[in-house]
């Protein structure tokens, strides 16, 4: 179990049907949204699929990734072995693998890249990951050990977090300006927040597996209907997030076709708990019952999806607790709360822009009406794109905001909603909280661990500033041009961000 990684459960993936075997050569056209003109090389500040797909599907590697049909494989890992306390991890690395700059991979460049993430002043979103490990050290060339503060069975699926690029010791610096990894795809060119153009690299180590375009080209289109009209006319092979109202626009054009998969994609509303009138847990209640889930699945997803429960944990997770009583939107239970906040009614702002999740301005506005009744005034502020996720999400008290989800309930809660979480953007914070999470990684027993997991998704759903009222499915549009193997991985949108590593032309 420890050396599979099968600790954490096996993930659904389903796809379109194989079309024709694997073979190289075209070039693969891309059109994504969620760039941004500070968009980098730098993993740890990758948020969204541009840099997704052109950092750790492209250019870098990872030392495990999560495979298109949801089993943890090694990458830069070779194999791993856990003790029997899950606390000491010994990593095998590959043997044979360069960098684009012809540098020898081994275990220094693992310990050197995973350092970057801790430190004082050091912001990246995996810092959680890495603090987690008390000490690392070089076996060999090719081994480390990692002794972990305390033991966890899902370590070796923490390691496939797309933060966590490994890098060339002694040259990170230069690795970061230029976009030099291990990956199929070295750096042609790079404009950050509008294009990447990748070539394919002779005699890679996942030679006859991947890799089968020989140029990749990623352009940067976050507007949503741009994105559509690009793969309408041709312009691109793939987008992510297609227009579900025009969906018949797809369906008419033979050249065309929808992909999707189920999920733990979520479109959230956090809340900053530490501030006020989001300090008042009856308060966050009223605008949990204020929200009305089945209409937004119904004209935001378009049915692309299913009703959230405000908690992170999805359908796609091995301990999803799916039997946890469903808030409902009523809006008797709202005023009920705002009374027991000594409120008769609230105004409040919540900001917003599409760059949050494809149709995010239309939900506020379907917040609005919904929570109107209840006496509660939610004021639109529309943010710019540009910038939103560096200066609106965890900045304004109220926003809206998107998560991927994680492959593993553990990762979930520790990159989310831990007291020094980087991501933690509603700022909850609970001692026994944090007892469960650590106890739910440290045990074996897959009872226990349902049981400690469910606890906290109870606690996170009766306590927490999250508004979660839908799961998005993870969506996509492609070209006939393109295809692949017929299963398509739902760790993440459009194929776990994958693409270019597992598709062909046609």
């Amino acid at each position: 179990m420890l050396r599979t990684g099968a600790a954490a459960g096996v993930l659904a993936a389903t796809g379109f049907p194989l079309s024709a075997q694997p073979k190289r050569g075209g070039r693969l056209r891309m059109g994504l949204n969620g760039a941004n003109t500070a968009d980098s090389w730098d993993g740890r500040t990758h948020s969204d699929i541009f840099m997704v797909s052109s950092g750790q599907g492209a250019v870098f590697d990872t030392l495990t990734v999560v495979g298109a049909d949801g089993t943890l494989e090694g990458e830069l890992a070779e194999s791993w072995d856990g003790s029997s306390d899950a606390r000491t991890w010994t990593i095998t690395l590959r043997k044979g693998v360069t960098f684009h700059n012809g540098k020898a991979f081994g275990a220094d460049d693992v310990i050197a890249s995973l350092k970057l993430h801790v430190g004082e002043g050091v912001k990246s979103a995996a810092r959680s990951i890495v603090d987690s490990i008390a000490e690392m050290t070089k076996l060999t060339d090719h081994q480390v050990q990692f002794v972990l503060d305390e033991g966890n069975a899902d370590f070796p699926y923490l390691l496939a977090d797309y933060h966590l690029l490994i890098y060339p010791a002694g040259q990170i610096d230069e690795a970061i300006a230029k976009g030099i990894g291990t990956g199929l795809y070295r750096v042609v060119s790079f404009d950050p927040g509008v294009r990447f153009v990748g070539k394919r690299v002779d005699s890679h180590y996942k030679d006859g597996k991947f890799g089968w375009f020989d140029e990749i080209e990623i352009i940067a289109i976050n507007d949503l209907t741009a994105r559509m009209n690009a793969l309408l006319s041709g312009q691109v092979d793939v987008i992510n997030d297609p227009d579900f109202k025009t969906e018949s626009l797809l369906d008419a054009n033979p050249n065309t076709e929808l992909f999707e998969v189920a999920g733990n994609q979520q479109y959230t509303f956090p809340m900053l708990r530490d501030v006020a009138p989001f300090d008042d847990n009856d308060v966050r209640m009223a605008f949990k019952h204020a929200v009305n889930r089945q209409e937004m699945v119904d004209k935001i997803l378009h049915g692309h999806g299913r009703v959230g429960n405000d908690s992170p944990i999805g359908p796609a997770n091995q301990y999803f607790h799916a039997d946890m009583e469903q808030t409902a939107y009523d809006l008797d239970k709202a005023k009920f709360h705002l009374k027991q906040a000594g409120m008769k009614g609230l105004t409040v702002d919540l900001s917003v822009s599409d760059a949050a999740f494809t149709g995010a301005v239309d939900a506020v506005q379907l917040y609005q009406a919904s929570a109107k009744a209840a006496g509660i005034t939610i004021n639109l502020v529309q943010e710019p794109a540009d910038g939103y996720w560096s200066n609106v999400w965890q900045k304004k008290p109220w926003c809206a905001c998107h998560w991927s989800g994680r492959a593993t309930e553990d990762l979930m809660f520790s990159v989310a909603d831990t007291r020094d979480a980087p991501w933690n953007d509603t700022h909850f914070h609970d001692d026994r909280f944090e007892k469960l999470l650590i106890e739910g990684r440290t045990t074996f027993d897959s009872d226990k661990r349902r049981q400690i997991y469910h606890e906290i998704q109870q606690m996170v759903h009766d306590q927490g500033g999250l508004v979660l009222p839908m799961f998005a499915n993870f969506a996509g549009a492609k070209s006939s041009k393109v295809t692949n193997s017929g299963t398509i991985g739902n760790v993440y949108k459009v194929d776990n961000g994958r693409v270019a590593e597992r598709w062909w032309m046609a």
